[in-house]
């Protein structure tokens, strides 16, 4: 890696920062981020897997990133609560103060 990526790469991967700051920081933008992002990750991906004597495995886990639907973020399915019909008399507050 050149001194662009591996700023980028501790930046983003090893700060954890967001690619908003990322680009701020770097002066870039959001295209120019989002390729180097994808070029750091083919160029170490195989690196990482292939490390020995042990690979860094999950490496979804390590980029942060999750293939396919991540299934935390869905919705659960929630059951509506049945209503209550109540009737209800209009609000009244007091006209003096009681002892």
């Amino acid at each position: 890696m050149d001194d662009f990526e591996y700023k980028l790469f501790r930046f983003h991967f090893l700060l954890g920062a967001d690619w908003r700051l990322c680009c701020r920081q770097l002066k870039m933008d959001k295209g120019v981020f989002f390729h180097a992002v994808y070029r750091i990750q083919q160029k170490l991906g195989r690196a990482f897997r292939e490390l020995t004597p042990y690979p860094l495995f999950p490496l979804e886990e390590y980029f942060g990133v999750t293939e396919g639907r991540d299934r935390s973020l869905e919705p659960a399915r929630v059951l509506p609560m049945p209503r209550v019909e109540t009737k209800r008399a209009g609000l009244r507050p007091p006209l003096r103060k009681v002892a």
